[in-house]
């Protein structure tokens, strides 16, 4: 037998690998300090020059953020309210993606170009229309005027699951037509199966999106027992003084979902946008 021979390294993988190792860090840098930070004392983190790593680590600051605000219950919140616009926009998008990219009516052109349209508009220009039609309704200080316009609307993911719902073959939608179904029944046996890694993809993208709301439950908002984990952080900053250890280490808490759905599911999320851009 021969004697395998070893592969070359080019010196251009190095250094794209050294830069890509280096761009990691920067990224990660932020985490890294806050992971930290969430372990000092309030003197630490202040310190000149900067104290890197916690001498001694604090570890009881993160049961003093658990205990100093009620965190289970904005978790709870948190964890609730993105279920159900999750579970919504799955529903709504679907439905919507499937009508523009398979049936054909007067206008679906036209409609879906203006409904892109609308993702060119930022939140806060339709924040404060948005607060008068709830406060007119009486949602105000209620959690279903942070669901209910998250649940009926995302053009994003209306776009993410067109692009993959054009990709399907029409062969199997006109089988379909042929042994008698109708475009529900299509819809709910065939192109919601096939579109189940597209679906994954957008799910994620829609929790951390709700997760990481802050601003309108901010501004919808008045009751502590409401507030979602975002806006239960904010609560740590006074007026005159910001408690940091507590703030880092509620922060590292919150962040531990996100990094939990990211991890068992980024396979999903590589696949999904893959490939919905396919065919557009």
């Amino acid at each position: 037998m021969k004697p395998k021979q070893k592969r070359k390294v080019k010196p251009s993988t190095i250094l794209l690998h050294i830069v890509l190792v280096l761009g990691a860090l920067v990224m990660a840098g932020p985490f890294i300090w806050m992971g930290l930070s969430s372990l000092k004392s309030f003197e630490q983190i202040f310190a000149i020059p900067p104290v890197w790593i916690p001498d001694p680590f604090v570890w009881s600051n993160f049961t003093e953020s658990l205990q100093a605000m009620p965190f289970g219950r904005a978790y709870f919140n948190s964890f609730y309210i993105s279920a159900i616009v999750v579970g919504s926009q799955l529903l709504t998008c679907s439905m919507a993606a499937y009508a523009f990219a398979k049936i054909s009516f007067p206008g679906s052109k036209v409609l879906f170009i203006l409904f892109l349209a609308t993702m060119m508009v930022p939140m806060q220009v339709t924040l404060i229309p948005l607060y008068l039609i709830i406060d007119w309704i009486g949602w105000l200080d209620s959690h279903l005027s942070i669901i209910v316009p998250n649940a009926l609307f995302n053009a994003f993911g209306v776009f993410l699951l067109r692009q993959f719902i054009m990709g399907i073959p029409k062969e199997m939608e006109e089988a379909a037509i042929i042994d008698g179904a109708n475009p529900i029944q299509i819809y709910a046996r065939i192109i919601l199966p096939l579109v189940m890694p597209a679906l994954a993809a957008f799910g994620i993208f829609s929790f951390i999106q709700s997760w990481n709301n802050f601003i309108q439950p901010l501004v919808f908002l008045s009751s502590t027992e409401l507030f979602t984990v975002p806006l239960m952080l904010e609560t740590f900053k006074g007026l005159y003084v910001t408690d940091w250890p507590l703030m880092m280490a509620g922060a590292t808490i919150s962040v531990v979902p996100i990094l939990v759905v990211y991890v068992i599911a980024q396979r999903h999320i590589i696949e999904g946008i893959a490939l919905t851009g396919v065919k557009g």
